[in-house]
């Protein structure tokens, strides 16, 4: 895949994954840090690794699903794969700043 169209694709899953919120955050999911990993294959297959807040968070079973709707929603993305992990388990530090000033936790 060129570089400028995996570039493309890499910023527009982003795009995309800013649209999924946990419904008891208003932070959207890849400003949380609950994205640990996105991988497009040559064949634009998307992988990703996240996790969630906690594990026994009540969206658990629909966060996935959330996610996999979203991105194959991009442009030249051929299947997603989403992988729910909880090692390393999250904490706050994985937040970004715009996260962190939208919580008013600094």
């Amino acid at each position: 895949m060129p570089k400028e169209e995996l570039e493309r694709l890499t910023r527009d899953i982003i795009a995309a994954l800013k649209t999924v919120y946990d419904p008891e955050i208003p932070v959207d999911i890849y400003e949380l840090g609950l994205v640990y990993r996105i991988d497009i294959s040559d064949d634009r297959v998307v992988t990703i690794d996240m996790t969630l807040t906690a594990p026994g968070c009540p969206v658990a079973g629909d966060m996935p699903g959330w996610v996999q709707k979203a991105v194959s929603e991009v442009e030249g993305v051929k299947d997603v794969k989403v992988n729910l992990v909880f090692d390393p388990p999250w904490d706050m530090s994985r937040m970004s700043d715009e996260a962190r000033l939208a919580l008013n936790m600094f």
